[in-house]
């Protein structure tokens, strides 16, 4: 049974009471979600012999704070496993609520086995990788990929333990037509994507996700894996945002989403890739109201194309308004992106710099603790308290890295303003000494 079911037939599961308990929500609030189709539980029901209790179980959706997935994965040019649990580490420790393997270098089953065992967060990946890769290994063409072999992927990764897919069964013969005949600058920046679109025009074929969804919908229903619908069509240049192509994509998510919850099978939807700021929060909206609401899973949104090498600034610019105007689930861009194969480095900056978007959003959707975190530490730092702002900044190892850069000789202040402390003023006609310490209740919100 999927946690859908669970939820229609009034049963409520220990991962269902796990959610509500961190999100401090009721757990009818969950079970509403999941009924509804607006939350989302990532969970292979596998999971208890992969993971054992150390399994960290998340929401997404609804209601719920903003999610933050890391992206690891070998490539042709880097294959190391070790490498990569390395960066698991790192995405863990860094925050992230979930992690999910692209590798397409290596022994690719192999890879994804060891970061399943060693991850007690959720795992995702794009199955199509391993099918391609595998295919070109034996020297065939993608488009001598044969259906039944992306399928056969599909259910080895979720009887392996896979707790979500990126499945991009919207490239269909039509929108891959629309996207042939369009201007776009940067045409697919997807892999998947265009691993399908190529495959499509080669055979004249429709995409196998697509035509045989009610297959991939028995696997997923198998072992409660949840379908995250890919975004293939996805632009790569903000000119390109919100063009036929793209919403041509979503029009037929929206449908799938509907197909999915009438199987009980968990579902959310990918987008947008990069697009400018005034266009984001309306992309949000018609998103929602295509796909009924259905968790938003945001790669990027890039505010814009001009900075490789900061794109973890760029696209937390987007993630936060997207956040704030509704999206669920953010998928972090590294300084790297568009450049190389993200290192360790880039793994904790990326990481990082989503989960401060995710919880800009949070405040303004008024996501429950948001507002009281950010109090508490403008309380510790009116009152001077480094050691409580070290342990409420969002990086304490950050904090107290830079705090020990350039130590002043009152370790009351730091060396920007010294005795000139704003902090350390009174402030006249408010009865608040900012100097003094106040004493306060102070509740956990971490």
């Amino acid at each position: 049974m999927t946690q859908v079911e669970f939820a229609r037939q009034n049963k409520i599961t220990d991962e269902m009471k796990t959610v509500a308990r961190d999100e401090g929500v009721p757990v009818d609030f969950i079970q509403r979600g999941l009924i509804d189709g607006t939350i989302v539980i990532p969970k292979n029901n596998t999971r208890t012999r992969t993971s054992g209790e150390n399994f960290k179980v998340v929401g997404i959706g609804k209601g719920l704070r903003t999610k933050v997935n890391a992206n690891i994965g070998t490539s042709p040019d880097s294959i190391s496993i070790e490498k990569e649990l390395r960066k698991l580490d790192i995405a863990i420790k860094a925050g992230s609520d979930t992690v999910m393997d692209l590798s397409t270098g290596g022994q690719l089953f192999k890879i994804l086995k060891t970061i399943i065992s060693n991850s007690t967060i959720p795992v995702g990946t794009v199955p199509i990788y391993q099918a391609v890769c595998e295919t070109v290994t034996k020297g065939k063409s993608i488009e001598d990929m044969e259906p039944e072999v992306l399928f056969s992927v599909i259910e080895q990764q979720c009887a392996e333990g896979v707790d979500f897919i990126t499945v991009h069964c919207g490239v269909t013969e039509k929108n891959v037509k629309i996207l042939k005949s369009s201007n776009r600058i940067c045409g697919i920046v997807s892999r998947g994507g265009a691993f399908l679109s190529k495959w499509i025009l080669s055979r004249e074929e429709e995409n196998p996700l697509y035509k045989d969804f009610d297959r991939l919908l028995d696997i997923a229903y198998k072992y409660d894996v949840a379908l995250s619908l890919g975004d293939g069509l996805r632009p790569g240049a903000i000119a390109d945002a919100n063009d036929m192509a793209q919403i041509g994509e979503l029009s037929v998510l929206g449908e799938l989403v509907t197909r999915s919850r009438q199987r009980q099978v968990q579902v959310m939807v990918e987008g947008p890739g990069h697009m400018q700021i005034d266009k984001i929060s309306d992309h949000v909206m018609l998103q929602k109201k295509l796909t009924s609401g259905a968790p938003f899973y945001l790669l990027g949104p890039l505010v814009t194309d001009i900075a490789p090498g900061f794109d973890h600034i760029t696209s937390a610019i987007g993630g936060a308004i997207a956040a704030a105007s509704g999206a669920d689930f953010l998928c972090y861009v590294t300084p790297a992106e568009h450049l190389h194969l993200p290192d360790e480095e880039d793994v904790h900056q990326g990481v990082i710099a989503s989960r401060i978007a995710g919880h800009s959003g949070d405040i303004v959707k008024g996501v429950r603790g948001a507002k009281e975190w950010d109090r508490e530490f403008s309380i510790a730092r009116g009152s001077l308290d480094w050691e409580k702002q070290k342990m409420l900044a969002i990086d304490g190892e950050k904090f107290k890295k830079e705090r020990e850069k350039n130590r002043p000789s009152d370790e009351q202040v730091c060396t920007m303003c010294g005795q000139y402390c704003a902090m350390r003023q009174e402030v006249k006609g408010s009865g608040l000494n900012i100097q003094q310490k106040q004493k306060r209740t102070t509740t956990s919100i971490l």
